[in-house]
């Protein structure tokens, strides 16, 4: 591949990549055709489609991705979200890929032996997201007191499942076969893969019965195409536009890649600031923080599900300027600020200021989220509430984060951070005046308690009615305070 002069790419050979360790080129198709459709094209079914928005898994496949504790990484996501052109260049494997019939893979083998497959249409599925934790590297066997109900005594993360369904086994099963899978044997190829750098990203260009597919090679590339593109339709890990192809018929005339942008990954814990690279999924700010924005580590699980963490990206899900997302009110909270860059240079806009009508934002056609920045210190006292019909892997009919500073046994500065209950994602401004410069107590609580619950334009819909969703607001303050009567270093 090369560019233009206005950087963008020209393709010199057919889009391809590896599938299963064989190059496959993806010939002549349509620029919106999933990997899903693509792969069971060409025999292989094993993945299925269930719902086509990501939330059942049965299409989960693995993907080769730049690791955190190894070069490599297997990665498990959707393939009924990824458009097949966002694979160019890159490597992937299949539940045919990890195994067949004469020679079972050992998740496989747990799977079948335990009785993890009945009807079996969610089992490639399954198979694919437990092998990615299989070969996670850092899964060790905890200490026996450490295991719990999410946790296994092989290391195995329950949690890397939550976005694959069933059913037909009840769960027990399939859990029992990961819990008991030991570690990789010496000559895995797949577990030996892991130590070589993974596929670089490929620019792309692919152009089908006049809509197109771009993957510019740097960001000076994307800045030029949206500058002359109004339309581009901007993704990442194709979570939020995957499902408007899938169920809304979406056909963007052209579609701009930015998720392997090195200009769009950086991540930085500095003194003064936390900076984190818009094009970095979830699952890679989780574990690069490693717990150290303690308010973002309680929303992460939370969030979706792991195949969803896997994909989606920091700046995409701020992008959409969805009202109902998890990650803005936890970021209002920190009182973080976003770097958007175009031709024009770069600029700085406080999140609080970001959001400016449904799914309407600051951000001009022709930017990009370039880095998100959260202000260091950290509140002493923090919290991430979900209220959802699901403890996981749901919608939240209310997002709520708070982030609270004393002095004295005073409050100094109060943050909370609402989701799901008005147009946009909203700072309680009226609850933080109500906290301020008041002591820690019940009263002081209370009071503000009865405040929040009038915060926002609450709506009645599917997921909760506007009279809940008020009640929510104020009992979540409450659930705070009782939580956090005595945090630790002030006195009330």
């Amino acid at each position: 591949m090369t560019t233009t002069a206005d950087h963008r790419p020209v393709a010199l050979s057919a889009p391809a990549l590896k599938v299963n360790g064989e190059d496959t080129a993806i010939g002549e198709v349509a620029v919106h055709t999933t990997a899903l459709d693509w792969l069971r094209d060409r025999g292989l079914t094993g993945a299925k489609e269930g719902c086509a928005e990501g939330e059942c898994g049965a299409c989960s496949v693995l993907v080769a991705r730049p690791g955190i504790d190894t070069p490599t990484e297997w990665t498990a996501v959707n393939a009924c979200l990824l458009p097949v052109a966002a694979l160019d260049g890159q490597e992937i494997v299949t539940s045919e890929g990890l195994g067949s019939p004469a020679s079972l893979h050992p998740v496989q083998e747990e799977l079948a032996v335990r009785g993890g497959s009945q009807c079996g249409f969610c089992t490639p599925g399954f198979v694919c997201s437990m092998a990615a934790e299989y070969y996670r590297s850092a899964r060790t066997a905890p200490a026996a007191e450490a295991c719990d109900h999410e946790h296994g005594p092989n290391g195995f993360d329950i949690h890397a499942l939550s976005g694959n369904l069933c059913r037909c086994t009840g769960y027990r099963p399939i859990r029992d076969a990961a819990y008991a899978l030991g570690t990789p044997v010496a000559d895995d190829k797949f577990a030996a893969r892991r130590l070589a750098p993974p596929p670089p990203p490929a620019p792309t260009a692919m152009e089908v019965a006049g809509s197109e597919f771009l993957r510019p090679a740097n960001l000076d590339g994307v800045l030029e195409v949206l500058a002359d593109r109004a339309d581009a339709q901007v993704v990442a890990g194709s979570t939020d536009a995957g499902v408007e192809v899938n169920l809304r018929g979406a056909r963007p005339a052209l579609v701009v890649a930015v998720d392997r942008l090195a200009e769009l990954r950086e991540f930085e814990f500095g003194a003064d600031e936390v900076r984190i690279g818009a094009a970095l999924t979830l699952s890679e700010i989780e574990r690069l923080l490693d717990g150290r924005v303690p308010l973002l580590a309680q929303m992460f699980p939370q969030f979706a599900s792991r195949l969803i963490r896997n994909g989606a990206t920091i700046g995409g899900n701020l992008g959409t300027g969805s009202p109902i997302g998890d990650m803005p009110p936890a970021l209002l909270a920190l009182d973080a600020s976003l770097v958007l860059v175009s031709r024009r240079g770069d600029r700085v806009v406080p999140l609080a200021d970001y959001f400016t009508g449904y799914r309407q934002t600051l951000k001009a056609p022709d930017e990009l989220i370039r880095n998100i920045l959260v202000p260091l210190p950290l509140a002493p006292l923090t919290a991430f509430h979900k209220i959802a019909k699901r403890r996981f892997d749901d919608i939240s009919s209310v997002a709520i984060g708070y982030a609270v500073e004393f002095e004295d046994g005073v409050i100094r500065q109060a943050r909370i951070g609402l989701g799901g209950v008005a147009a946009t994602p909203l700072r309680a401004r009226a609850t933080e005046e109500a906290l301020t410069g008041r002591p820690w107590t019940e009263r002081t609580v209370r009071e503000a308690a009865a405040v929040m619950a009038t915060e926002g334009t609450p709506m009645d819909d599917h997921r909760a009615s506007a009279s809940y969703r008020s009640a929510m607001l104020g009992q979540s303050l409450l659930r705070f305070y009782a939580e956090h009567r005595a945090p630790e270093g002030v006195r009330t």
